[in-house]
């Protein structure tokens, strides 16, 4: 177990500092962060908060996992390493197999003259 938790399912009108106050409340918080969206602002409705200790996450997923904070029932979880993302826009696999789709057309108009 790790001390970061992913926390689901809050308020869009949640801040950090709300966050933060309702985790600290169970422990030291390093930091608590509500993730938004980078062109609107607007929250995406979760977020990362980071215990002291393991032991003070453990308390706090145990203790808010399922419980109602403004209005809204929060998941409190166990984060996980962020997986590295394919950042290309076009996936060799479908660029492959639509180019065999177009050479099959191709054929099939020339064999039909």
């Amino acid at each position: 177990m790790i001390n970061k938790l992913f926390v689901a399912g809050l308020a869009y009108s949640v801040s950090d500092q709300q966050l933060q106050e309702l985790f600290s409340e169970l422990g030291k918080v390093v930091s608590a962060k509500v993730i938004s969206d980078k062109y609107t602002g607007q929250s995406k409705g979760f977020g990362f908060v980071e215990m002291e200790t393991v032991e003070e996450a453990k308390l706090a997923m145990d203790k808010l996992d399922n419980t109602n904070f403004e209005g809204r029932t929060i998941n409190v979880k166990e984060a996980k390493p962020l997986e590295p993302r394919d950042r290309s826009f076009n996936n060799n696999d479908n660029r492959n197999r639509n180019s065999d789709n177009r050479d099959r057309k191709d054929s099939n108009r020339r064999n039909r003259w």
